[in-house]
């Protein structure tokens, strides 16, 4: 995929995509060999599937790889707030109707979000609001 993509034409992620992009992103850099060196020691994948997830990214405009001899190595193309907003936008249409405070009372009452979280968003909303005044 050449040149830069729109948010609304970011393709899905599955499972292992998310997975390797986050590597990708926190690492860098790396060759293929690295990312699946970087998995957690319970993830089960196959060099060869993670070559093939790689693939599978450039193609979608996730990441670009630049050859090194006879490696290529993998960086980012986009960045991780674009593929959230994106990945956190069709998740919200598609169980909560676009609406996120059910979401927010799912994440509160499974405890996936404590006080300081909430103070968090407090303050992120009190400066909304404060930016909509001036």
């Amino acid at each position: 995929m050449a040149g830069k993509v729109s948010t609304n034409e970011l393709a899905s992620l599955g499972a292992a995509e998310a997975e390797i992009l986050r590597l990708v992103w926190a690492l860098k850099e790396a060759k293929a060999q690295q990312i699946w060196e970087a998995l957690p020691e319970d993830r089960e994948l196959a060099p060869a599937t993670v070559l093939t997830v790689l693939r599978r990214l450039r193609d979608k405009g996730f990441v670009k790889s630049r050859s090194i001899g006879k490696a290529h190595v993998y960086s980012p193309a986009i960045q991780p707030k674009r593929v959230i907003s994106k990945s956190v936008s069709e998740l919200l249409k598609r169980f909560f109707g676009g609406d996120a405070v059910p979401l927010v009372l799912h994440l509160a009452e499974t405890k996936q979000i404590d006080q300081e979280d909430v103070k968090r968003l407090q303050e992120l909303l009190d400066d909304n609001e404060r930016g909509n005044r001036e």
